[in-house]
């Protein structure tokens, strides 16, 4: 057996959550994982802070500016393979309260550079319903639950 050392990478992600509790989400093809749902945000710049990153990541895959980041939901270490390259990820998870509306045009023309196929806002009961692959897998719960300080995952 061939062990390959995953490479470290810093995330940070925005769980946008709308009046009623529906949270945004991107659709990912499926590739060398299956099809998935995650919030907007991704790879941290070098020097950038979790923060940071994902207003950054927000704007350039919503093209929302007027979020402001609210507390850290969560913490989430894990394994996958990126661009055929193994990746330990370490991500942060922030939420931010925001209108239910789409992204904006400039956006949507650069996500097919982000491997964005889809968006959508999702329900806390279809979250809790979803067949697809979520980014974390227990979103829904932590969504339900809100936990009065960050949790690791």
């Amino acid at each position: 057996m061939i062990f390959m050392e995953r490479i470290p990478r810093t995330a940070a992600r925005l769980a946008v959550l709308d009046p009623e509790g529906a949270v945004f989400l991107f659709r990912y093809p499926a590739g060398e994982i299956p099809v998935y749902w995650a919030m907007p945000g991704g790879g941290l710049e070098d020097g950038e802070s979790y923060v940071d990153g994902a207003m950054r990541e927000v704007v350039e895959e919503t093209g929302w500016t007027d979020l402001t980041p609210g507390p850290l939901l969560c913490t989430w270490e894990h394994d996958f393979t990126r661009q055929g390259v193994p990746v330990r990820q370490f991500e942060h998870i922030y939420l931010s309260a925001g209108p239910r509306r789409e992204p904006t045009p400039e956006a949507i023309a650069r996500h097919g550079e982000d491997n964005i196929i889809g968006w959508r806002w999702w329900t806390p009961a279809e979250l809790a319903a979803a067949t697809e692959d979520l980014w974390p897998p227990s979103l829904p719960q932590l969504l339900a639950a809100l936990p009065a300080q960050p949790v690791h995952l």
